[in-house]
């Protein structure tokens, strides 16, 4: 199951705090990988998502029960993953690292395994083509659904999922024949 009943969101936008408790529940989990792929750290992550069901409890008014509840859900933690991820740059450029920095090179081990190439990958990627991947082919939303969480235009979404695409299939393909080859 990929929603919840649409009567549990209408239940919880009246006060009823059970139905919230069983949203959390349901979507906890989704929400969580999906923050985890964006900002890349366990902690951020567990932040993203409570701060983003704290603000969907204060927000439920502003929930129309005629819309889906999962665009709107992941709406409010996009915009919270893409806060996190403006603090993080704006704290990483006041932090000196020393003479010898970290490398993309260093950290793109050929004996990775396949999950953890993909993940670096997706790092690499810019944060709006990592988030319409992520929403598109993890998350398994609409394109439409994409397009009320971003506020990105269709034709602009495909074209961040294709480049996220073409960037995973080359990373992956060179690092599947260096694994032939080496």
């Amino acid at each position: 199951m990929t929603e919840i009943d649409p009567s549990v969101p209408s239940r919880a936008r009246r006060g009823d705090e059970q139905a919230f408790l069983e949203i959390v529940a349901f979507y906890y989990p989704r929400c969580l990988r999906f923050a985890r792929n964006m900002l890349g750290s366990e902690q951020d992550a567990e932040e993203a998502v409570q701060d983003t069901f704290v603000r969907v409890h204060d927000s439920f008014s502003r929930f129309r029960e005629d819309a889906r509840f999962d665009p709107w859900l992941f709406q409010i933690l996009a915009n919270r993953c893409r806060t996190l991820m403006a603090r993080n740059r704006r704290h990483r450029s006041l932090i000196e690292y020393g003479d010898v920095p970290l490398t993309a090179s260093a950290e793109h081990e050929i004996g990775a395994d396949w999950a953890e190439e993909v993940r670096r990958v997706l790092d690499t990627l810019p944060s709006e083509q990592r988030e319409a991947f992520l929403l598109r082919h993890v998350e398994d939303l609409s394109y439409e659904d994409i397009a009320v969480i971003t506020g990105a235009g269709l034709s602009a979404l495909r074209m961040r999922v294709k480049r996220a695409c073409d960037a995973l299939r080359e990373r992956l393909t060179e690092v599947e024949h260096g694994r032939r080859t080496g």
